[in-house]
């Protein structure tokens, strides 16, 4: 099983890149919050990968972190009804730390806002997956996972704040990780909404 691909960036679009590592070129699958990360076409990238083989194909979903990938795994084995594709979508949607905080909060509402989730399956991944989160949670093989931006409480709090500002979800949590990625991890709820509003 493929666990990580680090190449030369050949194509990158905002849910695919191809990567050359070892003279071949693999096609990888990513969330946009994944895309952003990517750099430039000829410059080197790493990625955490999940792999799905199937009967017809061989499939390569990548992410910027292992705590994504991690998450992506909760999402899709844990999760009836939840498959790959709905897993990149979601996680295109919002990122882990926002998921993670809805989850633990049971913010079935702002889960519905996700594509390809509606209520009864936003009310299946908080009962399935409502222990498995939080600011530190174990990932699949046992280890701690811990988060390298702002405090979980934080980072949610400014995204609902950006929102009732009138900000989409998913603008609010792209701003609110870009000002979380500047400040130190103990901000406050006002310093990250005062940067992301900059």
């Amino acid at each position: 099983m493929i666990a990580r691909i680090k190449g030369t960036v050949l194509e990158a679009t905002p849910l695919q890149v191809v990567l050359e590592a070892g003279g071949l070129g693999y096609e990888v699958h990513i969330p946009v919050t994944t895309a952003e990360k990517v750099p430039a076409i000829g410059k080197e990238c790493s990625l955490f990968v999940h792999s799905v083989y199937r009967e017809d194909s061989a499939t390569l979903y990548g992410f910027a972190t292992r705590e994504d990938r991690d998450f992506f795994r909760l999402l899709v084995e844990k999760v009836s009804g939840i498959g790959p594709k709905i897993g990149i979508s979601i996680l295109s949607r919002m990122s882990v730390e926002l998921l993670r905080g809805a989850i633990a909060s049971s913010d079935v509402a702002l889960l519905s806002k996700c594509p390809g989730i509606g209520k009864k399956t936003a009310e299946r991944l908080v009962i399935e997956l409502k222990d498995k989160v939080g600011p530190i949670s174990a990932s699949l093989d046992g280890s701690a996972v811990v988060s390298s931006q702002a405090e979980p409480s934080h980072f949610q709090d400014a995204v609902a704040g950006l929102m009732i500002l009138g900000y989409k979800p998913a603008e609010a949590d792209k701003l609110t990780r870009k000002a979380a990625s500047q400040l130190p991890t103990d901000a406050s709820v006002e310093a990250l909404i005062k940067t992301a509003l900059s």
